[in-house]
């Protein structure tokens, strides 16, 4: 075998061997376009709605992630850093439970947003909480750049919003008009 066979061979042997960086996914790339946005149902916390007489501001009166749903949303941010998303803007419901994923998921601290609150004792504000998150993406996709924006609500948001109910920890990839409203989605399963 001559030099320059085995001086070729070697250096594929090399880099073959080179750590690969992780490479953008369909979806980190759409989550760099100005029109996508990613949301999710926070991570597993046992039980349905809130206790009686809860407050948004003491978590001690709310249904919380319990250990596993901490555990889910580390993983969740884990594996969207897997797909490509480096970067994030986090927005989350003003609960607990939200605010807990969304800070779990490793993005840095997540921005509070009404737009994403849940109405989970008052069907008939489902309406009003569309347009408040409508508002809040007519304001926030703009000036995002290359960020991902990830919102952090609940299964009752995110049915009303885009038609899908999803588990504890699923997301929705969705591409959204200029007025904020979804014109298409793509469910993505939490990752185990």
């Amino acid at each position: 075998m001559s030099s320059r066979i085995a001086a070729f061979l070697f250096s594929l042997l090399t880099l073959s061997c080179l750590p690969v960086a992780a490479g953008a996914s369909e979806l980190s790339d759409k989550l760099t376009q100005p029109d996508h946005v990613l949301i999710m149902r926070h991570a597993r916390a046992p039980g349905i709605g809130d206790p009686a007489g809860f407050t948004l501001n003491d978590c001690a009166t709310q249904r919380n992630l319990n250990d596993e749903g901490r555990e889910q949303a580390r993983k969740i941010g884990n594996w969207l850093r897997q797909q490509g998303v480096s970067r994030a803007i986090v927005a989350s419901s003003p609960w607990c439970r939200t605010k807990e994923t969304a800070t779990l998921l490793g993005f840095g601290t997540p921005e509070v947003q009404d737009g994403l609150a849940s109405f989970f004792n008052d069907a008939a504000q489902g309406e009003t909480a569309n347009q408040r998150l409508e508002q809040y993406l007519r304001t926030a996709l703009p000036g995002k750049g290359s960020r991902a924006l990830i919102l952090v609500t609940h299964d009752v948001n995110i049915g009303r919003w885009t038609g899908e109910s999803v588990a504890s920890g699923e997301m929705v990839l969705v591409r959204v008009d200029a007025s904020g409203k979804p014109v298409s989605h793509k469910v993505y399963a939490r990752p185990d």
